[in-house]
C-alpha cells in the first residue's frame, strides 16, 4: 500500500499513464531509482512517459498534491541528481524522433536519443553534436543538456550552453513552451510575462553591479557547472535566450526538457594522436598551456598513479611500466579536414612544446588501430581503480577546474590533500586544456569513520578549489546533491542568492527535484549514501554506471543488468541485516522473474562495461543455486543419453508441424497461447516461425588429396529445419557442404555425433556441471577428428563456437564468419546476388569481434545489406524465446520497420532466427546460405 497522498496520486495516473508503466513495487522502484552516483533514494512511484502531454499531466497532478518530482534520462549522473523519494519520472521509449534541418547545420533531437546514436544520424553529413561526454554511448540528449555535459574535446566551446539553438519546455505549472516557435513564445509572454519580466530584471540588476557581472563573465572562462547557468543572464538580452540558456546544467530543477535543436559542429575526417610523457606533471602542465594557444582537439593529462593503473593492462603501449616515479603524460589530439592540414597541426604542436624535455621524443601517429590504442589508456582510467577496489567500497570521481594557468600548482597541491587524508590509491586525469581535472578513489561508507574521514577531505578540496584557485567545484559532472551545500561557497552570497531567485521564478513551490543544485543542509553531501553490499565476486566490482544498458534486450521489459546487480545486491543486503524471511523471499520471488527469467544472459553487456562484468555469467550461476536434486538429475540424464533427447526434440517439432498444417495460423497460435498462458509458461510457446523438423543426417566428404576441415554441425543445425512459409527446404548442411567443397576441403565430422553437443542448452539454464561434461566429451572428439589441431574445425552455430572457444584451447575453431574472411577469402569469388537482405551479427560473433567482419563479408554477398539501428541481441536466448517470448519480442520491437523490403535475413545461429524471422516479417537464415549462393570457386 502506497502512504497518502501517493495512494491518491497513483489513482490519477492511472487515468494518464497505462498501469504498465507505472511502478511501485519494492524490487522495480529500487532497481529504476538508482542512477550512478554514490547516493540512493528510492521513489514511491516510478511512471515511464512516452510524449509530452504525459509529462504535462504528471506536472499537473503533483502541483495539485504538493510532491516532488524528479526526471530522470539515462541515469549516468554522478553527483545525485536523477535520485528521488518521491515521484521519479523516466524517459520510456516514446521519446527517440529527430529531425535534421538546414542540410545538417542544425539537428532537432528528442531527450531519449542517446548521444552517440544522434552523431550516428549526423555522421553521413560529416557532422556531429558539440558535447562529447565519456557515457556519450549511454547517456541520453536530456541528460546531456540537463548536465551541460562536455568532455574531452568540446571544451567550453562546443558544450550545448554554446551550440544551443532552441528548446522545447514543460515548465513547473505544466506549461509547454516552445523557444524556437513564435506562435509559443507569443502565448508564453502573454501567459507567463511574470517570469519573462523577472529575467529581464534580473540582468539589469546584474550588469548594474560591475563585480558581480565580472564574476560571473570570469567564472565561465572555465569549465563550470557549479549552480545555475549565471552567464546567461550577461550574455543574452532576450528574456527567452536567458530563460533556454539557464535551462542548460539545470538538472531538472526549472523545467522538462522536451525537445533540443543544436547548433552541429564539424567532424573531422583525419585524426592524429601522440602520448607524450614528461619528467613530472609542472612539464605537462606546461606542454597543455602552451599546446592552448593551438586548435588541437584535445590534450588529456595523466598523472603517474593514472598511468601505473593501467600500465600493466593488455595492448597499453610500451614502456609505460619503466616511468619515473614523478612522471606525467600528455594524450594530445588534433584534428583537419586534409592530410596536409593535419601535417601543419602535428609539426606545429611538436614546434610549441620542443623546449619542455620530454622522457622521449614525442611521436603523432595518424593510424586509427594505433592511436585507438592510446586513447585506450585514458578511457581504462576510471574502469582500473573500480575494478580494484575492495568489495563493499565505492568508486568516487571528482570533477573540478582551475585556472589553465594554476593546473601544475593545484595538482601538486591535491596530491598532497590525497596524502594528508590517506586515499593512497587515488589518481588524477583530465582536460589539460580547460584545466579541468578529475580525480578518482575508492571510499567506504560502511563506518562512521570513513565518512568522517571523507567529510574532511571534502572540506580541505572545496576550500582549496574554490578559496584558493577561484575554480570550479563542479566542472563537467553537475551540481546534484554532491555539491549543492557548497555552491555558495564557490560563488559568494550575492551570485547565490541570484540563483535563489532564479529557482523562485521558475519553480516557486520547489517541487522539481528539490536538494539538487541548492540545499542548505551543511551535511546533504553525507546523507543518503549508497549501501553497496558484498553480493557475489561476478558482480561485485559493478560501480553502477549504466554503461551497459543500451545493449540490454530486456532493457524495456523488466531489468538492465546494472538494475540485476542492484536488485541482487539488496538481496544481499537484506540476509546480512537481518530482514523478515518473509521480506527476502516475497523480493526475491520478484527477481526470479525480473532478474532471472527474462535476462537472455547474453554477455554483451561485458563489452560495454567499464570493468568488464558478464552479468549474463552471474545469472546463470544464480540459475544453478536455484536447482534442487530432481531437476539436476534429470539434466544429467538428458545429457547422458542426448541422442535419445534429441530424437525426442525432433519428434516434437514434427508432431508441431503436423498439428500446424492441420489447425492453421490462426487456431494453433491460440491453443498454444492458451496452453502457455495457463501452464505458467512451463509448457514452450509456439510461434508461427517454429522450425520444422530437420534433415539430422550430415555426411563427410569423399577423402581427396586438398586441404581438410573438421565440421561439426550444432545439434540446433542437425535437427531444426526450415519454417513452414519458407520456401527453401534446403539445409544448413547441404550449403555447408557446398561452400566447403567449392573451396576444395575435405570434410571430416567427428565420431559419434549424434550424441555430440557443446553444452550451451545446459550453461544457458544454469546446469553447469551438466554443460561443462558436454564440452569435454566434444573436445575429446574434436581432438581425435582435428588430428589434435592439425586441422581448422568449423561450427556453422555462432553461441556454440563461442563457447568451445572459451573452454577448449589448443584446437582452430571457426564460425561461419572467421571461417570465410580467414580460410576462404583466397579460395572463392563473390559474386553479390541482386537482393536486399537482413543481416543480425549475433551477440556471440559480437563477442568475438567479428560485427565488421560480418557486415563487410554480406556486403560482398548481397547488393544491399541493411543491418538494423540498435538491434543487438535478439533476446532469443537458445529456447528461452519458447518460454518466455515477451523477452524477444522487447529486443525486437523495431525490427520490422528497419528492415522493410528486404526478402530475406542472414544470422549464425538458428534459435536466433526463429524470433528475428517471426519479428521481422521474413525468413533468416545461417549466413552459410548466402555464402554458398554468392561464391564460386577461385580460378
Amino acid at each position: 500500500m502506497l502512504p497518502a497522498p501517493y495512494d491518491e496520486i497513483y489513482k490519477e495516473l492511472v487515468r494518464v499513464i497505462p498501469e504498465d508503466r507505472l511502478y511501485t513495487d519494492p524490487l522495480r522502484t529500487l532497481a529504476y531509482g538508482t542512477d550512478a552516483s554514490f547516493y540512493r533514494l528510492i521513489p514511491k512511484i516510478v511512471a515511464d512517459t512516452d510524449r509530452e502531454s504525459e509529462v504535462v499531466e504528471i506536472l499537473r497532478i503533483v502541483n495539485r498534491h504538493q510532491v516532488p518530482v524528479t526526471f530522470r534520462a539515462a541515469g549516468t549522473s554522478l553527483s545525485g541528481q536523477a535520485i528521488s523519494d518521491s515521484i521519479l519520472v523516466r524517459l520510456g521509449d516514446g521519446w527517440n524522433r529527430y529531425e535534421i534541418l538546414d542540410n545538417a547545420a542544425r539537428i532537432a533531437l528528442e531527450p531519449g536519443i542517446i548521444g552517440s546514436h544522434a552523431n550516428r544520424i549526423l555522421a553521413p553529413h560529416g557532422k556531429k553534436i558539440g558535447p562529447d561526454p565519456a557515457s556519450i554511448d549511454t547517456c541520453k540528449i536530456g541528460g546531456i543538456v540537463a548536465n551541460n555535459a562536455s568532455g574531452m574535446c568540446c571544451g567550453v566551446a562546443e558544450n550545448s550552453y554554446k551550440t544551443l539553438d532552441s528548446l522545447r519546455i514543460v515548465l513547473a505549472d505544466g506549461t509547454p513552451l516552445d523557444t524556437g516557435d513564435a506562435a509559443s513564445r507569443e502565448a508564453f509572454a502573454k501567459s507567463h510575462g511574470k517570469i519573462l519580466d523577472g529575467l529581464a530584471d534580473l540582468r539589469a540588476r546584474v550588469l548594474a553591479d560591475e563585480e558581480l557581472a565580472g564574476l560571473i563573465r570570469h567564472k565561465f572562462k572555465i569549465k563550470n557547472t557549479t549552480g545555475y547557468s549565471l552567464n546567461a543572464i550577461v550574455d543574452f538580452e532576450d528574456p527567452f535566450e536567458i530563460l533556454q540558456h539557464l535551462l542548460v546544467g539545470s538538472e531538472g530543477t526549472l523545467a522538462f526538457i522536451s525537445r533540443v535543436v543544436y547548433r552541429t559542429v564539424v567532424e573531422h575526417a583525419h585524426k592524429a594522436s601522440a602520448l607524450m610523457r614528461f619528467p613530472d606533471i609542472r612539464s605537462a602542465c606546461r606542454a597543455a598551456t602552451i599546446l592552448r594557444g593551438l586548435p588541437v582537439a584535445a590534450a588529456e593529462i595523466m598523472d603517474r598513479a593514472a598511468i601505473a593503473s593501467v600500465e600493466a593492462k593488455p595492448g597499453m603501449p610500451e614502456g609505460l611500466a619503466g616511468l619515473g616515479p614523478d612522471a606525467a603524460a600528455l594524450l594530445v589530439e588534433v584534428r583537419a579536414e586534409t592530410a596536409a592540414e593535419l601535417q601543419t597541426k602535428i609539426e606545429a604542436a611538436l614546434d610549441l612544446v620542443k623546449d619542455i624535455p620530454p622522457l622521449e621524443p614525442h611521436r603523432f601517429t595518424p593510424v586509427p588501430a594505433e592511436y585507438n590504442v592510446l586513447w585506450n589508456v585514458r578511457k581504462g582510467l576510471f574502469p582500473a581503480v573500480g575494478a580494484v577496489r575492495d568489495a563493499g567500497t565505492t568508486v568516487i570521481i571528482e570533477d573540478v577546474a582551475f585556472p589553465i594557468a594554476d593546473l601544475a600548482d593545484a595538482t601538486l597541491e591535491l596530491q598532497e590533500l590525497f596524502r594528508k587524508h590517506g586515499y593512497d590509491k587515488a589518481i588524477i586525469f583530465g582536460h589539460a586544456l580547460e584545466g579541468n581535472l578529475h580525480f578518482v578513489f575508492t571510499q567506504d561508507f560502511n563506518v562512521q569513520s570513513e565518512i568522517d574521514r571523507y567529510a574532511a577531505f571534502m572540506e580541505d578540496v572545496t576550500h582549496m578549489v574554490a578559496d584558493k584557485y577561484k575554480g570550479s567545484l563542479k566542472a563537467e559532472h553537475g551540481t546534484g546533491r554532491n555539491m549543492a551545500h557548497f555552491v555558495e561557497l564557490e560563488w559568494g552570497r550575492a551570485a547565490f542568492e541570484l540563483m535563489r531567485e532564479v529557482k523562485n521564478l521558475f519553480d516557486p513551490k520547489g517541487l522539481l527535484n528539490p536538494g539538487v543544485i541548492l540545499n542548505d543542509d551543511p551535511q546533504a553531501h553525507l546523507k543518503d549514501l549508497k549501501p553497496l553490499p558484498k553480493a557475489d565476486d561476478l558482480i561485485d566490482r559493478c560501480i553502477e554506471c549504466g554503461f551497459c544498458e543500451p545493449i540490454c534486450p530486456s532493457k524495456s521489459l523488466t531489468l538492465t543488468p546494472r538494475q540485476r546487480i542492484v536488485a541482487f545486491r539488496e538481496i544481499s543486503r537484506q540476509r546480512q541485516g537481518g530482514a523478515s524471511e518473509e521480506a527476502v523471499k516475497a523480493f526475491k520471488e520478484r527477481y526470479d522473474y525480473d532478474g532471472d527469467a527474462t535476462c537472455a544472459a547474453d554477455g554483451l553487456c561485458a563489452l560495454r562495461c567499464p570493468v568488464t562484468i558478464d552479468t549474463g555469467k552471474f545469472i546463470k550461476l544464480y540459475r544453478s543455486w536455484q536447482h534442487g536434486g530432481f531437476g539436476n538429475r534429470l539434466a544429467s540424464a538428458a545429457a547422458g543419453q542426448f541422442a535419445l533427447s534429441a530424437t525426442a526434440v525432433r519428434a516434437a517439432l514434427k508432431s508441431a508441424g503436423a498439428a500446424h498444417d492441420l489447425l492453421g495460423d490462426r487456431i494453433m497460435d491460440g491453443l498454444c497461447n492458451g496452453l502457455h498462458k495457463y501452464s505458467g509458461k512451463r509448457m514452450p510457446r509456439w510461434n508461427t516461425s517454429m522450425p520444422r523438423a530437420g534433415n539430422s543426417a550430415c555426411e563427410p566428404s569423399r577423402p581427396g588429396g586438398g586441404l581438410r576441415v573438421v565440421y561439426f554441425p550444432s545439434c540446433i543445425a542437425r535437427h531444426m529445419g526450415p519454417e513452414k512459409r519458407d520456401t527453401d527446404k534446403s539445409t544448413i548442411c547441404e550449403h555447408t557442404r557446398s561452400v566447403l567443397a567449392k573451396a576444395g576441403y575435405e570434410i571430416v565430422l567427428p565420431q559419434g555425433l549424434k550424441k555430440l553437443c557443446c553444452g550451451q542448452p545446459w550453461e544457458s539454464k544454469g546446469f553447469l556441471e551438466q554443460a561443462d561434461a558436454k564440452l569435454a566429451e566434444l573436445e575429446c572428439a574434436l581432438r581425435s577428428a582435428s588430428n589434435n589441431g592439425e586441422f581448422p574445425i568449423l561450427c556453422e552455430t555462432s553461441p556454440c563456437l563461442y563457447r568451445m572457444k572459451e573452454h577448449i584451447k589448443g584446437l582452430k575453431l571457426y564460425d561461419p564468419i572467421e571461417f570465410a574472411v580467414t580460410l576462404l577469402a583466397d579460395k572463392l569469388e563473390y559474386t553479390p546476388v541482386n537482393k536486399r537482405v537482413a543481416l543480425h551479427v549475433t551477440c556471440s560473433a559480437r563477442k568475438l569481434g567479428l560485427a565488421p567482419a560480418a557486415e563487410e563479408l554480406a556486403r560482398r554477398c548481397a547488393r544491399e545489406v541493411v543491418v538494423p539501428e540498435e538491434v543487438f541481441c535478439c533476446g532469443f536466448a537458445g529456447d528461452r524465446g519458447f518460454n518466455y517470448p515477451e523477452l524477444n519480442e522487447a529486443a525486437l520491437k523495431g525490427l520490422r520497420s528497419q528492415i522493410e523490403g528486404c526478402t530475406v535475413g542472414y544470422s549464425t545461429s538458428r534459435t536466433c532466427e526463429i524470433g528475428l524471422s517471426l519479428h521481422g516479417g521474413v525468413p533468416y537464415k545461417n549466413l552459410m546460405f548466402l555464402l554458398d549462393e554468392a561464391s564460386w570457386p577461385k580460378s
